[in-house]
């Protein structure tokens, strides 16, 4: 859906279709009309935001046949539905059984992850609304942290001098400016703001920027007004928002928290978990390391990397950090200026949750209905022309 932001910007505000299992272009379509058009349906709205992401296999056949990718253009078009984003971190099998650090992979110093990345924003510049003003393509942030020899980190960097002319090409051949966000992700090469300024400063503002994930953010215990003003500061824009939650234990050393923290701790996905300690963050790899002993009870909150439906509480005594979106979506959209245009829903662990919802559309759903309350308390207002 559309929203006005004070200063006249119009702010696309949809969801993620990472959380539906889908790595054909039958898959994709299907999901469309069982999920995305009930969905639309629910809010009551004309058009609904779908971000894509697609498998490495839809991306090529879409790139590489005009007819197809017009037909899925038409099938947006018919269900009342619009992308303006891609979520290009995950290549392929993001619901296989087990994904963990898979997901990373290629990273940024292989060849495959430039060509997939132009070829999503080919796309992208396919579907875009006739009166869309750009759109986003999010990625990963370089690679997990390790290995990561200094020479890969040459390799990453100037295959990121060539994403920006590939994009600006891409522009001059089709009219569409698309941007690409790097996401900082607990454990990455780029976990962190203070990373993003460090190891993405000097790239083309124009086309290059970050998409900030919001649990990603609290996992690291950002403060997001600081996180905002360095990235502002940098040069580096917040393309797109990831509007997501983390889940919080306030007391680790609860057995009643432990015990729902463990129904959390599944195969399939990374839980990356920390906690701060006198202005340090530490943290383990996964949830169950956490469990396990890896990671201290008596410094504070955990924060897990466990994205959490938006407008709902988890397993009490456990919490999510709702508060911290909001300080997000306040220090984005609540000044005279609009920083971001880009709003994603992007809870993609609902089949992975102690008790998987019946009515996925329906929680989808609620989940864009609390974002939308949240940026019209700002002053946005839903554009409905």
């Amino acid at each position: 859906m559309r929203l006005r932001h004070p200063d006249g910007t119009t702010v696309h505000l949809g969801y993620c279709s990472n959380v539906h299992q889908a790595e054909d272009l039958e898959g994709v379509i299907s999901q469309l009309a069982e999920y995305a058009a009930p969905v639309r349906e629910r809010l009551g709205v004309d058009r609904l935001g779908i971000g894509l992401w697609l498998a490495r296999d839809v991306v090529t056949r879409l790139s590489t046949d005009p007819a197809t990718l017009e037909r899925l253009k038409r099938e947006l078009d018919l269900r009342g539905l619009e992308t303006v984003t891609l979520n290009a971190f995950p290549y392929a099998g993001f619901h296989n059984e087990v994904v963990k650090k898979d997901v990373y992979l290629p990273d940024w110093a292989d060849e495959a992850r430039l060509r997939h990345t132009l070829d999503c924003a080919r796309v992208l510049a396919g579907l875009l609304p006739q009166d869309a003003e750009r759109g986003s393509v999010s990625t990963l942030p370089l690679a997990w942290r390790e290995p990561w020899p200094r020479e890969r980190a040459d390799t990453a960097r100037r295959a990121l001098d060539r994403l920006a002319d590939g994009l600006a090409a891409i522009e001059a051949d089709t009219g569409r400016r698309i941007r690409v966000g790097f996401e900082p992700e607990p454990g990455c090469v780029v976990e962190t703001t203070a990373q993003a300024v460090r190891e993405l400063g000097g790239l083309d503002p124009e086309r290059l920027g970050v998409c900030l994930d919001a649990c990603h953010l609290a996992v690291q215990f950002e403060e997001p007004r600081a996180a905002l003003d360095r990235l502002s500061a940098a040069g580096l824009p917040v393309v797109k928002l990831q509007a997501s939650c983390a889940v919080e234990a306030a007391d680790p050393a609860d057995p009643v928290a432990r015990k729902a923290l463990r129904r959390l701790a599944e195969p399939r996905f990374l839980h990356q978990t920390r906690t701060a300690r006198e202005g340090d963050v530490l943290g383990v790899d996964d949830l169950g390391d956490a469990l396990d002993g890896g990671l201290p009870t008596d410094s504070g909150p955990w924060r897990t990397h466990f994205h959490a439906p938006l407008h709902a509480d988890p397993e009490p005594p456990l919490r999510t950090t709702a508060g911290h979106l909001t300080d997000v979506l306040a220090g984005l959209l609540g000044g005279l200026t609009a920083l971001c245009d880009h709003i994603e829903v992007e809870t993609y662990t609902w089949s992975v949750l102690p008790e998987p919802p019946t009515d996925l559309a329906g929680g989808i759903a609620t989940e864009l209905a609390w974002a939308r309350d949240r940026l019209t308390g700002l002053g946005l207002k839903e554009d409905h022309s």
